[in-house]
């Protein structure tokens, strides 16, 4: 009986920003626990090597090109899947950009640019995709947070503004859709092995801090990410809504 609470058999999940890093790891293990699993991303030829890969190992997989920051197409190609492969029962946010640089010279273009992919896109992805679960009084909305819902460090002031919107906004949709039986959690990185990351982790002296900053002395494994992502997709998490979750190795919880 305990194990067939995380069971999600016969579920459709949409993970955005799936062909690589975070969104892959968790789409697998969703499918892994018997989801049927639909992979979002941007480059049609890195998708379908993602799906390819997935189907490969026995999960039910499919892929849905569209950019989370084009509202139309996004629209369309939601409703397009839904009519094909049955409606979204769980939906992963986790399509994001990361750019550095100091806010005082953070150009205009480039910080619209990263709070329309990584907060305004999740919004209007999740205000598509919400109307089916309102509809049927049930859905799991997960959001990949950040250690920048937090706390900040210099150079990525437009990503901890995004991904502070994106802790609140996770607040406000377990607020509002809590009476349709929705839950809307969130789930926080520590400092990850993705290629987003990348800058940082070939940076021996930012590899040594996060080392030492971090009490498990070591940086998150993408994988590490998947039993919280299966806990909140869920029935075991129908009671759980509003929650960031931080898989950090104790970061935030360290002076």
């Amino acid at each position: 009986m305990t194990l067939q609470l995380f069971d999600l058999t016969g579920k459709v999940a949409l993970i955005t920003g799936a062909a690589q890093g975070i969104g892959f790891a968790i789409a697998r293990g969703l499918g892994q626990a018997g989801a049927r699993i639909v992979l979002n991303g941007r480059n049609e030829e890195r998708l379908q090597r993602a799906v390819s890969s997935l189907t490969q190992e026995g999960v039910l997989a499919s892929g849905c090109r569209f950019d989370v920051a084009k509202t139309a197409e996004m629209r369309e190609r939601v409703q397009v899947l839904e009519k094909e492969v049955g409606h979204i029962d769980i939906l992963v946010n986790n399509a994001g950009i990361q750019r550095r640089s100091p806010l005082e010279q953070f150009d205009e273009a480039v910080w619209r640019e990263v709070l329309e992919i990584n907060l305004t896109g999740l919004f209007l992805v999740t205000q598509q995709v919400v109307q089916g679960m309102i509809a049927r009084k049930s859905g799991k909305i997960i959001n990949i947070c950040s250690l920048m819902c937090e706390a900040s460090r210099p150079t990525v002031g437009a990503y901890t503004a995004a991904k502070g919107g994106v802790k609140m906004l996770t607040k406000s949709m377990a607020v509002e859709w809590a009476k349709h039986n929705i839950q809307a959690n969130g789930i926080g990185p520590g400092y990850i092995l993705t290629e987003m990351n990348r800058p940082l982790i070939d940076d021996p002296k930012f590899d040594a801090w996060v080392r030492a900053r971090t009490p498990a002395g070591r940086w998150v494994e993408p994988t590490e990410l998947v039993g919280t992502a299966v806990f909140l997709a869920s029935r075991a998490s129908d009671f759980v809504n509003g929650q960031i979750i931080y898989v950090d190795g104790g970061i935030l919880a360290a002076l």
